[in-house]
Protein backbone atom coordinates (compact mmCIF):
# COMPACT_ATOMS: atom_id res chain seq x y z
CA UNK A 1 0.00 0.00 0.00
CA UNK A 2 1.39 3.40 -1.30
CA UNK A 3 0.67 6.80 0.88
CA UNK A 4 0.97 10.30 0.43
CA UNK A 5 0.71 13.01 3.61
CA UNK A 6 0.50 16.06 2.99
CA UNK A 7 1.99 18.04 5.70
CA UNK A 8 3.89 14.87 6.49
CA UNK A 9 6.92 17.27 8.02
CA UNK A 10 5.26 18.84 10.69
CA UNK A 11 3.71 17.61 13.74
CA UNK A 12 0.74 15.66 13.44
CA UNK A 13 2.00 14.21 10.13
CA UNK A 14 5.06 12.75 11.08
CA UNK A 15 3.44 11.29 13.92
CA UNK A 16 0.58 9.94 11.73
CA UNK A 17 3.25 8.80 9.19
CA UNK A 18 5.40 6.83 12.34
CA UNK A 19 1.80 5.28 13.25
CA UNK A 20 1.08 3.82 9.87
CA UNK A 21 4.51 2.54 9.62
CA UNK A 22 4.34 0.28 12.58
CA UNK A 23 1.45 -1.72 11.27
CA UNK A 24 -0.64 -2.31 14.89
CA UNK A 25 -3.34 -0.37 13.29
CA UNK A 26 -6.51 -1.46 10.88
CA UNK A 27 -4.52 -0.08 7.65
CA UNK A 28 -3.59 -2.70 5.52
CA UNK A 29 0.40 -3.10 5.53
CA UNK A 30 2.18 -0.06 4.78
CA UNK A 31 5.16 -0.40 1.68
CA UNK A 32 5.64 3.13 1.18
CA UNK A 33 4.71 6.59 2.18
CA UNK A 34 5.55 10.04 0.45
CA UNK A 35 5.56 13.17 2.75
CA UNK A 36 4.53 16.35 0.58
CA UNK A 37 6.26 19.73 2.53
CA UNK A 38 8.10 22.43 2.89
CA UNK A 39 10.47 20.55 5.15
CA UNK A 40 11.79 16.61 4.68
CA UNK A 41 10.01 14.21 6.74
CA UNK A 42 11.62 13.78 10.07
CA UNK A 43 11.19 10.06 9.85
CA UNK A 44 13.88 8.25 9.35
CA UNK A 45 12.80 5.00 7.51
CA UNK A 46 13.74 3.37 4.07
CA UNK A 47 10.10 3.48 3.38
CA UNK A 48 9.22 7.01 3.87
CA UNK A 49 10.25 9.54 0.34
CA UNK A 50 10.23 13.28 1.28
CA UNK A 51 9.06 15.27 -1.36
CA UNK A 52 9.99 19.25 -0.68
CA UNK A 53 7.70 22.07 -2.21
CA UNK A 54 4.90 24.18 -1.26
CA UNK A 55 1.36 22.26 -1.76
CA UNK A 56 1.02 25.98 -3.01
CA UNK A 57 2.18 25.54 -6.73
CA UNK A 58 -0.18 23.14 -8.59
CA UNK A 59 2.48 21.27 -10.27
CA UNK A 60 4.08 20.52 -7.28
CA UNK A 61 0.68 18.85 -5.79
CA UNK A 62 0.27 17.22 -9.31
CA UNK A 63 3.87 15.37 -8.95
CA UNK A 64 3.34 14.66 -5.35
CA UNK A 65 0.30 12.71 -6.43
CA UNK A 66 1.44 9.26 -8.09
CA UNK A 67 -0.73 6.98 -10.06
CA UNK A 68 -0.71 4.37 -7.63
CA UNK A 69 -1.16 5.98 -4.26
CA UNK A 70 -4.18 4.04 -2.09
CA UNK A 71 -4.84 6.50 0.69
CA UNK A 72 -4.28 10.14 0.67
CA UNK A 73 -4.03 12.32 4.00
CA UNK A 74 -4.47 15.70 3.41
CA UNK A 75 -3.49 17.66 6.64
CA UNK A 76 -1.16 20.56 5.42
CA UNK A 77 -2.96 24.37 6.06
CA UNK A 78 -2.21 27.63 7.05
CA UNK A 79 -3.07 27.29 10.82
CA UNK A 80 -6.04 29.70 12.26
CA UNK A 81 -4.35 32.66 13.25
CA UNK A 82 -2.19 33.03 10.38
CA UNK A 83 -6.02 32.85 8.32
CA UNK A 84 -7.20 35.58 9.47
CA UNK A 85 -4.22 37.91 9.88
CA UNK A 86 -3.14 36.59 5.83
CA UNK A 87 -6.33 36.30 3.83
CA UNK A 88 -4.74 35.59 0.99
CA UNK A 89 -2.73 33.04 2.15
CA UNK A 90 -5.08 31.09 3.48
CA UNK A 91 -7.47 30.92 0.97
CA UNK A 92 -4.12 29.88 -1.45
CA UNK A 93 -3.58 27.11 0.67
CA UNK A 94 -6.46 25.99 2.74
CA UNK A 95 -8.98 26.23 -0.42
CA UNK A 96 -6.61 26.68 -3.81
CA UNK A 97 -4.32 24.06 -2.96
CA UNK A 98 -7.16 21.61 -1.74
CA UNK A 99 -8.77 22.13 -5.21
CA UNK A 100 -5.37 21.37 -7.20
CA UNK A 101 -4.95 18.23 -4.59
CA UNK A 102 -8.80 16.81 -5.59
CA UNK A 103 -7.98 17.62 -9.12
CA UNK A 104 -4.91 15.57 -9.47
CA UNK A 105 -6.94 12.61 -8.25
CA UNK A 106 -9.50 13.30 -10.31
CA UNK A 107 -7.12 11.66 -13.28
CA UNK A 108 -6.09 8.73 -11.48
CA UNK A 109 -7.74 5.72 -13.14
CA UNK A 110 -8.17 4.39 -9.34
CA UNK A 111 -10.10 6.55 -7.38
CA UNK A 112 -7.88 6.86 -3.96
CA UNK A 113 -9.34 7.16 -0.25
CA UNK A 114 -8.65 10.90 0.49
CA UNK A 115 -8.52 12.03 4.40
CA UNK A 116 -9.49 15.36 4.84
CA UNK A 117 -8.47 16.97 7.76
CA UNK A 118 -11.30 19.90 8.83
CA UNK A 119 -11.62 21.88 12.26
CA UNK A 120 -14.37 22.24 14.29
CA UNK A 121 -13.99 26.19 13.39
CA UNK A 122 -16.93 25.13 10.66
CA UNK A 123 -19.43 25.44 13.21
CA UNK A 124 -20.06 29.31 14.71
CA UNK A 125 -23.10 31.64 15.51
CA UNK A 126 -25.83 30.11 17.79
CA UNK A 127 -25.08 26.38 19.32
CA UNK A 128 -26.22 23.79 21.43
CA UNK A 129 -24.51 22.53 24.37
CA UNK A 130 -24.17 19.30 22.58
CA UNK A 131 -23.26 20.01 19.06
CA UNK A 132 -25.15 16.94 16.63
CA UNK A 133 -23.72 15.93 13.48
CA UNK A 134 -25.80 17.76 11.11
CA UNK A 135 -25.87 21.23 12.90
CA UNK A 136 -25.30 23.92 9.89
CA UNK A 137 -22.13 24.95 9.75
CA UNK A 138 -21.73 29.09 10.65
CA UNK A 139 -17.74 29.81 10.48
CA UNK A 140 -16.72 33.04 12.12
CA UNK A 141 -13.00 32.69 11.50
CA UNK A 142 -10.96 32.54 7.57
CA UNK A 143 -9.86 29.31 8.68
CA UNK A 144 -13.14 28.27 9.43
CA UNK A 145 -15.09 28.87 6.21
CA UNK A 146 -11.60 27.53 4.36
CA UNK A 147 -11.93 24.35 5.95
CA UNK A 148 -16.25 24.50 5.09
CA UNK A 149 -15.54 24.93 1.75
CA UNK A 150 -12.94 22.29 1.78
CA UNK A 151 -15.34 20.00 3.22
CA UNK A 152 -18.00 20.41 0.21
CA UNK A 153 -15.13 20.13 -2.33
CA UNK A 154 -14.05 16.65 -0.45
CA UNK A 155 -18.08 15.50 -0.79
CA UNK A 156 -18.67 17.16 -4.36
CA UNK A 157 -15.42 14.86 -5.40
CA UNK A 158 -16.99 11.62 -3.42
CA UNK A 159 -20.03 12.31 -5.24
CA UNK A 160 -17.92 12.30 -8.61
CA UNK A 161 -16.42 9.16 -7.87
CA UNK A 162 -13.29 10.83 -8.12
CA UNK A 163 -11.60 10.11 -4.21
CA UNK A 164 -13.52 8.36 -1.64
CA UNK A 165 -13.45 11.01 0.80
CA UNK A 166 -13.73 11.16 4.35
CA UNK A 167 -14.07 14.31 6.25
CA UNK A 168 -12.34 14.69 10.07
CA UNK A 169 -12.94 17.24 11.80
CA UNK A 170 -10.17 17.29 14.47
CA UNK A 171 -10.49 18.91 17.89
CA UNK A 172 -7.74 21.06 19.16
CA UNK A 173 -4.93 18.68 19.53
CA UNK A 174 -2.70 19.15 23.27
CA UNK A 175 -0.30 18.87 24.57
CA UNK A 176 1.98 19.48 21.68
CA UNK A 177 5.20 19.60 22.14
CA UNK A 178 7.87 22.50 21.07
CA UNK A 179 6.80 25.94 20.51
CA UNK A 180 3.73 27.93 20.25
CA UNK A 181 2.47 28.03 16.19
CA UNK A 182 -0.02 30.61 14.45
CA UNK A 183 -3.28 28.87 15.96
CA UNK A 184 -5.41 30.72 17.57
CA UNK A 185 -5.44 27.70 20.03
CA UNK A 186 -2.48 27.40 20.35
CA UNK A 187 -2.21 28.85 23.87
CA UNK A 188 -4.12 25.17 24.75
CA UNK A 189 -0.84 23.41 25.03
CA UNK A 190 1.40 26.75 26.10
CA UNK A 191 -0.74 26.92 29.21
CA UNK A 192 0.43 23.36 30.22
CA UNK A 193 3.87 22.64 28.42
CA UNK A 194 5.32 25.76 29.07
CA UNK A 195 4.27 25.77 33.41
CA UNK A 196 5.53 22.02 33.16
CA UNK A 197 9.16 23.49 31.91
CA UNK A 198 9.29 26.05 34.10
CA UNK A 199 7.95 29.13 31.53
CA UNK A 200 5.52 31.57 31.97
CA UNK A 201 1.94 31.64 29.76
CA UNK A 202 -0.74 33.60 29.47
CA UNK A 203 -4.21 31.91 29.38
CA UNK A 204 -5.82 35.06 26.39
CA UNK A 205 -9.78 33.28 26.94
CA UNK A 206 -11.98 33.00 30.01
CA UNK A 207 -11.21 30.32 32.42
CA UNK A 208 -15.11 29.10 31.26
CA UNK A 209 -14.54 28.91 28.04
CA UNK A 210 -15.18 25.13 26.96
CA UNK A 211 -12.56 23.52 24.60
CA UNK A 212 -13.33 19.91 22.83
CA UNK A 213 -9.90 18.39 22.90
CA UNK A 214 -7.92 15.12 21.90
CA UNK A 215 -4.36 13.93 22.92
CA UNK A 216 -1.68 13.63 20.01
CA UNK A 217 -1.94 9.53 20.63
CA UNK A 218 -5.80 9.26 19.96
CA UNK A 219 -6.12 11.80 17.30
CA UNK A 220 -3.53 10.11 15.18
CA UNK A 221 -5.24 6.69 16.22
CA UNK A 222 -8.51 8.10 14.87
CA UNK A 223 -6.49 9.22 11.42
CA UNK A 224 -5.22 5.83 10.75
CA UNK A 225 -8.55 4.05 11.95
CA UNK A 226 -10.58 6.70 9.11
CA UNK A 227 -8.09 5.30 6.43
CA UNK A 228 -9.04 1.99 6.84
CA UNK A 229 -12.31 2.18 7.75
CA UNK A 230 -14.81 0.95 5.26
CA UNK A 231 -16.83 4.04 3.27
CA UNK A 232 -19.91 2.04 2.81
CA UNK A 233 -20.47 2.65 6.57
CA UNK A 234 -20.83 5.98 6.34
CA UNK A 235 -23.20 6.10 3.51
CA UNK A 236 -23.86 9.44 2.01
CA UNK A 237 -22.28 11.17 5.41
CA UNK A 238 -18.93 11.51 4.95
CA UNK A 239 -18.23 13.83 7.59
CA UNK A 240 -17.03 12.93 11.10
CA UNK A 241 -16.71 15.22 14.08
CA UNK A 242 -13.90 13.09 15.79
CA UNK A 243 -14.21 12.35 19.65
CA UNK A 244 -12.77 14.47 21.83
CA UNK A 245 -13.24 15.45 25.60
CA UNK A 246 -14.75 18.85 27.07
CA UNK A 247 -12.88 21.02 29.67
CA UNK A 248 -13.07 24.42 30.07
CA UNK A 249 -9.81 26.30 30.75
CA UNK A 250 -10.07 26.12 34.28
CA UNK A 251 -10.80 22.43 34.55
CA UNK A 252 -7.10 22.65 32.48
CA UNK A 253 -5.09 24.67 34.71
CA UNK A 254 -6.81 22.44 37.84
CA UNK A 255 -5.24 19.58 35.89
CA UNK A 256 -1.72 21.32 35.81
CA UNK A 257 -1.74 21.89 39.58
CA UNK A 258 -2.77 18.20 40.64
CA UNK A 259 -0.08 17.14 37.92
CA UNK A 260 2.84 19.80 38.00
CA UNK A 261 1.97 21.93 41.55
CA UNK A 262 1.10 24.71 42.48
CA UNK A 263 4.64 26.62 41.45
CA UNK A 264 3.46 25.21 37.44
CA UNK A 265 -0.07 27.00 37.98
CA UNK A 266 1.16 29.98 39.38
CA UNK A 267 3.12 30.62 36.20
CA UNK A 268 -0.14 30.81 33.99
CA UNK A 269 -2.00 34.48 33.88
CA UNK A 270 -5.43 35.10 32.74
CA UNK A 271 -5.43 37.94 29.94
CA UNK A 272 -7.58 38.82 27.64
CA UNK A 273 -6.64 38.82 23.82
CA UNK A 274 -10.21 39.99 22.06
CA UNK A 275 -8.28 38.68 18.92
CA UNK A 276 -8.08 35.03 20.40
CA UNK A 277 -11.10 35.01 22.27
CA UNK A 278 -13.27 36.02 19.51
CA UNK A 279 -12.16 33.06 17.07
CA UNK A 280 -11.69 30.13 20.17
CA UNK A 281 -15.24 31.48 21.99
CA UNK A 282 -16.54 30.92 18.77
CA UNK A 283 -16.01 27.43 18.38
CA UNK A 284 -18.55 24.73 20.11
CA UNK A 285 -17.35 23.35 23.33
CA UNK A 286 -19.10 19.51 22.98
CA UNK A 287 -20.00 17.12 19.85
CA UNK A 288 -22.86 14.10 20.16
CA UNK A 289 -20.00 11.85 18.73
CA UNK A 290 -22.00 8.43 18.99
CA UNK A 291 -21.76 7.66 15.38
CA UNK A 292 -17.89 8.28 15.36
CA UNK A 293 -18.10 5.77 19.21
CA UNK A 294 -20.01 3.28 16.93
CA UNK A 295 -17.66 3.45 14.09
CA UNK A 296 -14.64 2.01 16.07
CA UNK A 297 -12.94 5.68 16.99
CA UNK A 298 -11.70 6.40 20.16
CA UNK A 299 -11.67 9.68 23.14
CA UNK A 300 -9.42 10.05 25.58
CA UNK A 301 -10.52 9.30 29.46
CA UNK A 302 -9.99 12.95 30.86
CA UNK A 303 -7.39 15.67 30.77
CA UNK A 304 -5.64 14.62 33.70
CA UNK A 305 -4.40 11.39 31.31
CA UNK A 306 -3.65 13.89 28.67
CA UNK A 307 -1.24 15.78 30.71
CA UNK A 308 0.34 12.47 31.71
CA UNK A 309 0.42 11.71 28.40
CA UNK A 310 2.49 14.49 28.04
CA UNK A 311 4.76 14.63 30.51
CA UNK A 312 5.34 10.56 30.29
CA UNK A 313 6.54 10.84 26.91
CA UNK A 314 5.93 13.76 24.34
CA UNK A 315 7.91 15.92 26.49
CA UNK A 316 11.02 14.77 25.64
CA UNK A 317 9.93 14.08 21.41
Amino acid sequence: MKILVTGGAGFLGSRLIRALLDGKGPMPRVDKVVSADLAACPVKDARVESRVGSIADPLFVAAAVDADVDVIYHLAAVLSGQSEGEFDIGMQINVDATRALLEACRHLAKPPRLIFTSSLAVFGGPMPEVVPEDLVLMPQSSYGAEKAIGELLVGEYTRKGFVDGIVCRLPTISVRPGKPNSAASSFVSGIIREPLAGVPSECPVPVDTRLWISSPDLAVKNLVRAGALDGARLGLRRTLNLPGICVTAAEMLDSLERLGGKPARALVSLTDVPRIAAIVCSWPGAFDVSRPLALGFEADQSFDSIVKQYMEGLATA
